[in-house]
């Protein structure tokens, strides 16, 4: 599994002119699925966005993690983060979950995540979307498992 975690003041998804995704402050969870991912993975990847402290405290530090500050998340499935670009000019994605399983492991994921954030707000799997974000910082970190 690999993540592309954004620090956000907001957030939206659009598919076509229809938002079907917006939170406040939070983070963005580009999440892609890959063929050796399970439940377990996704439950560790959820632990560990959990636990990141990655907004400021009342001092600066980056002290206080997304549920302390009782942030939110926007989960969009994002398969290309599994690009393989070595060899050619026209990226693989052999490494990518098959639909089926990508699918399911993305919906397991934003299901197992609500009780633990304020809001869990997503884009709609396999379609073309349009996602705006005010990036924090800007804070991005990568997650992989």
């Amino acid at each position: 599994m690999k993540i592309v975690l954004q620090r956000v003041t907001k957030a939206s998804v659009r598919v076509g002119d229809t938002v079907v995704g917006r939170i406040g402050q939070g983070y963005v969870v580009l999440l892609g699925i890959g063929v050796m991912d399970d439940e377990a993975v996704a439950d560790k990847m959820i632990e560990k966005i959990k636990k990141l402290r990655l907004f400021a405290d009342d001092a600066g530090k980056t002290n206080r993690s997304i549920t302390d500050i009782s942030g939110e998340l926007l989960v969009v499935s994002q398969f290309t983060l599994y690009a393989d670009c070595r060899k050619g000019n026209r990226p693989s994605f052999t490494d990518a979950a098959l639909p089926g399983k990508a699918e399911a492991l993305y919906e397991y994921f934003i299901a197992t995540a609500k009780p633990y954030f304020a809001n869990v707000s997503s884009g709609s799997f396999g379609a073309d979307m349009q996602v705006e974000l005010i990036n924090d910082g800007p804070f991005t970190v990568v997650l992989e498992m």
